[in-house]
């Protein structure tokens, strides 16, 4: 599923992760249908992202590997003057300030304004001789640079998987000065060589600062897609985030949209009737992501194959379950079902004997299964025995929300059908205490629970997947015929992204 959204670690890998340009990629004629997955990010969230972006442009520049730059020129009097600037390194640099926007041409363009820094390095000049090179000083220097940055990342699609190309990269100097030795006067030197060198200069930083932006626009490209490709898989249930569509980009938004399909042991689901829609989708929100009731539906149906529908109940769970009321009624079935046993001797099996059918419906997701309920007791030293085996037709529905960064999945409706009711306590199935209790028991505790723990479950596997490490704001979860919206604001977790950078660069 689109978890790539937790993915958000700065303009570059954000933006480009979620728009994925199709220059390479075919869709057809009818791209929608195959959709099962869309992000769309809206203008409010680029944005703020882009507030980190000083930490990218910062560590390009950081990054770079400045070549050493030699030349020679003649100069009036003194013949030709060659030179070499070496060991170029970077220092205190500074961003004023950054700047998005979106453009319609599948292009994201960032201005860096007033970029300040500090190159330091040795500086070795000499005379060029007709047949020989002689260098025979060398001095340290300082340049003082202020640099804007204008870059227009492009964004293809190959092998529909996004590729950032960040090669429209243009600075522009309103400053570069050079010091000798620390001194900050104007010298002979100075004058000598700040001229002929400037030019030479400006080409080198623009061509390997740009370079590195590219390099890095791309490694956090890959990162953050395989980090997506990690949130949607767990052991044998993949989900595809490839590309189903081309991107809209519009100047409040943009979307992309991707397969979702559910891949389990050498077999695929396939969509072609996706019911998706821009219109669906609206831009009050920074993140918007859209699920398929078919991607969602696939997902339960390999969650079953996979033996992962399952619930066990034991101890102080079982007797919550079972003591849900404190009437005759109650009492008695309960004495009649364990015979005496203590809960703590006993153990309650519900799991799922078909694939649950799964409709998304605007009053919420609706579930259709046959269950099993089994309970047995445990005799010390004896072999267990199975007091009770029902199974039951069950439709419930359930409305989710994601409040302090835990899955919440609330019944609000619910209806079952006896199907097979085995009872040691009552072998004809008649005894209407039992069956009245058993009834109640399952719709008012046993459904919430079964729910209860199947939402504790999926967020365990989404925080296994760092989601909690996100600041989520609002998080709204709306369900129309045939789809899925989760709707959010969220804080941006800086410190990822310095983690990031501190491992890969």
């Amino acid at each position: 599923m689109c978890w790539a959204g937790r993915l958000m670690l700065g303009t570059f890998s954000i933006l480009l992760v979620l728009v994925h340009a199709a220059a390479a990629c075919d869709f057809g004629p009818f791209p929608y249908r195959a959709t099962g997955i869309v992000c769309r990010m809206t203008n409010s969230a680029a944005l703020l992202l882009n507030q980190e972006t000083a930490q990218v442009i910062q560590a390009a520049f950081r990054n770079a590997k400045f070549p050493n730059i030699t030349g020679e020129r003649s100069m009036r009097l003194l013949g030709r003057v060659a030179y070499g600037l070496t060991n170029i390194q970077v220092n205190d640099l500074s961003i004023e300030r950054s700047e998005v926007e979106l453009k319609e041409d599948n292009t994201i363009h960032i201005a860096i304004k007033n970029v300040t820094a500090l190159f330091k390095g040795t500086l070795t000049y000499g005379y060029a001789g007709a047949w020989f090179l002689q260098l025979f000083h060398s001095v340290n220097f300082e340049i003082e640079s202020s640099i804007d940055l204008q870059l227009g990342i492009k964004l293809t699609c190959q092998k529909d998987q996004v590729v950032p190309d960040a090669s429209d990269c243009y600075l522009t100097f309103h400053k570069l000065t050079l010091h000798v030795q620390g001194d900050k006067q104007p010298g002979w030197l100075k004058q000598l060589f700040t001229d002929f060198i400037s030019f030479t200069l400006k080409l080198v930083l623009k061509r390997e600062v740009c370079k590195e932006i590219n390099g890095v626009a791309r490694t956090l490209t890959n990162f953050i897609l395989d980090l997506a490709a990690n949130f949607v898989r767990h052991k044998d249930i993949i989900v595809d985030i490839t590309l189903a569509s081309d991107p809209v980009i519009r100047a409040s938004y943009i979307e992309s949209h991707h397969k979702g399909l559910v891949l389990y042991r050498n077999s695929s689901s396939v969509v072609s009737d996706s019911v998706f829609s821009p219109s669906l989708l609206t831009e009050s929100r920074m993140l918007y992501f859209w699920f398929s009731e078919h991607s969602l539906s696939s997902l339960a149906s390999a969650a079953f194959l996979d033996g992962r529908l399952v619930l066990n109940l034991t101890g102080e769970k079982l007797q919550e379950l079972f003591e849900m009321e404190d009437t005759e009624v109650q009492r008695k079935a309960v004495q009649m079902i364990f015979q005496g046993t203590s809960y703590n001797d006993s153990v309650a099996k519900v799991w799922s004997l078909t694939q649950p059918q799964i409709s998304l419906q605007p009053e919420g997701t609706v579930v259709r299964s046959l269950v099993a309920v089994e309970v047995s007791i445990l005799p010390a030293g004896e072999e267990p025995l199975v007091a009770l085996y029902m199974e039951k037709e069950i439709t419930v529905t359930i409305q989710a929300t994601y409040i302090e960064k835990k899955l919440i999945l609330q019944p609000v409706d619910s209806s079952t059908e006896i199907k097979v009711f085995k009872c040691t306590a009552d072998p004809s199935g008649k005894d209407p205490s039992i069956q009245s209790f058993l009834q109640n028991m399952i719709l008012v505790a046993g459904i919430p629970e079964v729910t209860s723990s199947i939402g504790s479950a999926l967020t365990s596997l989404m925080n296994s997947k760092r989601l909690d490490l996100f600041n989520i704001i609002n998080p709204e979860i709306i369900t129309g015929k045939g789809y899925v919206i989760v709707q959010l604001d969220f804080g941006f977790p800086s410190h990822l992204l310095l983690n990031f950078f501190e491992k890969s660069l």
